[in-house]
């Protein structure tokens, strides 16, 4: 079993008093930076749980801090983790005593989730590492640095201790962690390279789905070049700058151009036989958190993909 943060039995607290320098800066930070070994993600969950106060009172994360302020930060202790081991197989492409990079299959759930109990990447993580994954990201993600969609096929990072876990969410924050994708989109692309700088949220009306939108939504930014043309298609390499949720697809269909299959954000007669986009994570790239050297994952094009573009000829 591992811990987690998000359904804690016991609280720590610890009280800040904001320095000169920290007046001002995002609530996030200095939540993480007066609590050792927390992430900035984790802080704003214990904001958003309430778990930061001043004067008794929860403070939003947009709260603007003042020099001489003192906040309470209710530090939740770990929890047994309730999600089952299942020895379910993993395509491993790289592991050590501080990482691991599994090549999941398309319809793979990432996380269990209403709908998706079990039988997730994450039952199969508990199963083959045991006690060995970071508890940072909850007591249902344990492990997950970053995620990518059921039915996006691909590499994805996991994390095997906290310190681990910090350092490579630290590279995607700051853009040093190299994601690159490809896809086959519709129809055929203007220029051969080019990016897509919009920002994304929330659907406005749609609540399960994600738009480009100015309103509550974060920059996003997606590089593309060309590997293909075929008659109505465009096979494509894709740069993650960010990692906001669905972005390539999101970003793919603003453009005009989207993914292939996609049953959400692509045409309204979806090609059911690629079962889900057409859309693999095919490299990750990162200094390993122990000694700072870089690597760099590939993963082959699945037989899905291939298939398809063999059609398309």
């Amino acid at each position: 079993m591992t811990a987690g943060f998000l359904e804690p039995d016991e609280r720590e607290t610890v009280v800040v008093q904001v320095s000169e320098e920290q007046a001002g800066e995002r609530l996030d930070r200095v939540v993480s930076a007066a609590v050792p070994e927390t992430t900035r993600s984790a802080a704003q969950k214990w904001i958003e749980c309430g778990f930061v106060t001043k004067q008794g009172k929860a403070l939003a994360k947009s709260t603007k801090l003042c020099a001489g302020d003192e906040i309470e930060i209710q530090v939740p202790q770990p929890v047994a983790l309730a999600v089952e081991p299942e020895q379910i197989p993993l395509d491993i492409r790289y592991e050590d005593e501080d990482v691991l990079v599994v090549n999941k299959p398309k319809g793979m759930v990432v996380h269990p989730a209403p709908g998706h109990p079990g039988g997730t990447l994450v039952n199969a993580l508990l199963y083959h590492c045991g006690d060995t994954l970071s508890g940072i990201n909850g007591v249902v993600r344990p492990g997950i640095v970053h995620r990518i969609d059921k039915d996006t096929s691909g590499l994805l990072m996991v994390a095997k201790n906290d310190r681990a876990h910090q350092s490579l969410a630290a590279q995607i924050q700051d853009h040093s962690f190299t994601r690159i994708y490809e896809a086959v989109v519709y129809g055929n692309l203007k220029e051969d390279h080019g990016s897509i700088d919009a920002p994304i949220g929330r659907h406005p009306s749609d609540r399960k789905k994600m738009a480009v939108t100015v309103q509550h939504s974060r920059p996003a930014v997606t590089h593309y070049q060309v590997l293909a043309r075929y008659r109505g298609f465009t096979h494509v390499q894709l740069r993650l700058e960010t990692g906001r949720t669905h972005q390539i697809r999101v970003h793919m269909a603003y453009l005009g151009h989207p993914v292939a299959g996609d049953p959400v954000y692509g045409v309204k007669k979806v090609i059911t036989s690629l079962q889900g986009q057409c859309l693999h994570a095919k490299v990750l790239g990162f200094l390993h958190p122990s000694g700072g050297r870089y690597l760099e994952i590939t993963s082959e094009l699945p037989r899905y993909f291939t298939d398809f573009l063999g059609h398309l000829l």
